[in-house]
């Protein structure tokens, strides 16, 4: 028998069917609840075990992962009479790796401690790739002592695993690296329609562009996106909204200026209302070639 923690993981959509593999990987057990019949299949031929409930999901567990959307589906699982924390054993770590209000973490972190329930909110970056390759960016807010507690679960899904500070802290900085990502996306592309309608060679420019000061892991993990105009989600538009949405909201709160932020904000906001929510986020490509009448589209 392991002497490695039981793990119940709820979520299994884009990044949380990866990253629960990746702990199967690593010889955790691990019970699995999501919506979707065919990302329990998925877990379940992987070596994992498929619920048919939350509560069935987190009884036994030692640790639970939560990988969902937003806060409303957070407190959707969290709270009531079928969440997660009318059914899990006092003592459980609840690691919520989900991307949230930093406000939301917090009150969560309140109501699961009543029930004995310790929490970390522990959102990464890194997009589908970097949950595949177990190299995620995990940034977390909680005690020191689950965050050590938790530290070798979350070596298993990530390389840059690091404590930032109080409950909250981890989603505040997760905010912080989606208006960076949003916004460096946004530069690329603008790049990408100017190389195009000056006649350079898209590939050998951005090849020599990414070994030089402007090259980022942005451009490292998207510019096939760009020259082929692949824009299968690995982060898709709608959630990048979302984020861009909690950045902007709490940056308010706290008097800080975002005059490029929020009009990236916006960007994001016009291409989600032109039926492109559900591409991945590298799509901006796609409002700054409408915006160039350089478009590509069929």
């Amino acid at each position: 028998m392991s002497n490695l923690p039981k793990i119940a993981w709820i979520g299994l959509g884009i990044m949380g069917s990866p990253m629960a593999e990746n702990l199967l990987k690593a010889g955790y057990t691990v019970t699995g609840y999501t919506l979707e019949a065919d990302k329990l299949q998925r877990l379940a031929a992987a070596g994992g075990t498929a619920a048919t409930s939350i509560a069935e999901a987190v009884t036994d567990a030692d640790v639970i992962i939560t990988m969902v959307p937003a806060s409303p589906h957070i407190e959707a699982i969290a709270y009531g009479p079928d969440g997660i924390l009318a059914h899990a054993r006092p003592g459980t770590l609840l690691i919520d790796m989900s991307s949230i209000t930093p406000q939301t973490s917090i009150d969560l972190a309140k109501a699961a401690a009543d029930k004995g329930i310790r929490v970390l909110d522990a959102p990464v970056s890194g997009g589908e790739a970097g949950a595949v390759e177990a190299v995620l960016s995990i940034m977390a807010g909680g005690e020191q002592t689950d965050f050590d507690a938790a530290r070798p679960i979350l070596e298993a899904l990530g390389k840059t695993i690091v404590l930032c500070g109080p409950h909250g802290a981890g989603q505040t900085v997760k905010a912080a690296n989606q208006l960076i990502v949003a916004v460096n996306i946004q530069a690329c592309a603008e790049a990408v329609v100017f190389l195009e309608k000056s006649g350079v060679d898209l590939t050998a420019a951005l090849d020599v562009l990414n070994g030089g000061l402007a090259g980022s892991t942005v451009l490292t993990r998207k510019k096939d996106n760009f020259k082929n105009r692949d824009f299968q989600p690995g982060f898709r538009i709608d959630l990048h909204h979302k984020d861009m949405g909690i950045v902007t909201d709490a940056a308010r709160t706290v008097g800080a200026a975002l005059p490029v932020g929020t009009l990236v904000a916006n960007l994001v906001a016009s291409l989600r209302a032109q039926g492109d929510g559900g591409l991945d986020h590298s799509a901006l490509l796609r409002g700054v070639e409408r915006l160039s009448g350089h478009t590509t589209e069929s």
